[in-house]
């Protein structure tokens, strides 16, 4: 299973580039390196389409994908790199902000994307944190469960749940953009309670 038809319409630097029709928002958020773009090419099944930068914090705009004609998906500018300069990593975090203000009531499925291999970081507590305060419907991706062995699944996810202190009602899914594991639940919940 994978989302077809999907095309890139643009890289939007501040509100004026946000969509501004009622299509349901797919919002990918997460630290820089921990593979946005690589899961948004498994999900449509094309391994360039978005692009993936060997060099963290190269996502600095809000790169717009449109998807069977009827879904945003929604690339945010990856959060945590340090060697990013404080006013740039000031500047992505405003832009950030400003998406989320701006079409928060669009926001059908908001996806954080983490590394399934290490304990969330601060920045991952605190978007996951946000999406609650903000009753966002948040699902946690669990980026490169291809790297652990089968039987420390469990374990990981259970430290992935539990270090972004989400509760049973959060969807929580190991997920390897490479090897393509986990994408059919991810597209199911994707368009789980969309109109036709």
């Amino acid at each position: 299973m994978i989302l077809k038809n999907a095309e890139f319409v643009r890289s939007a630097a501040d509100a004026s580039g946000f969509p501004r029709d009622g299509r349901p928002r797919i919002v990918f958020a997460g630290r820089s390196n921990v593979g946005k773009s690589s899961t948004i090419n498994s999900l449509v099944g094309r391994k360039g389409f978005a692009r993936v930068s060997a060099s963290p914090g190269k996502t600095v705009f809000v790169n717009l994908f449109l998807a069977e004609q009827r879904i945003w998906l929604v690339d945010l500018p990856g959060y945590g790199y340090s060697k990013t300069s404080a006013q740039e990593r000031q500047r992505y975090s405003a832009l950030i902000e400003q998406y989320l203000d701006d079409d928060m009531e669009n926001i059908h499925r908001f996806m954080l994307i983490v590394d399934i291999r290490h304990a969330p970081t601060a920045d991952d507590r605190l978007m996951a944190d946000w999406a609650r305060a903000y009753h966002l419907p948040l699902v946690v991706i669990a980026n490169k469960a291809d790297k652990l062995k089968p039987s420390q699944l469990r374990e990981s996810l259970a430290a992935v749940r539990a270090g972004l202190a989400v509760d049973e009602t959060v969807p929580v899914f190991a997920f390897s953009a490479e090897k393509h594991t986990g994408r059919d639940d991810v597209i199911r919940e994707i368009f789980s309670g969309l109109r036709e």
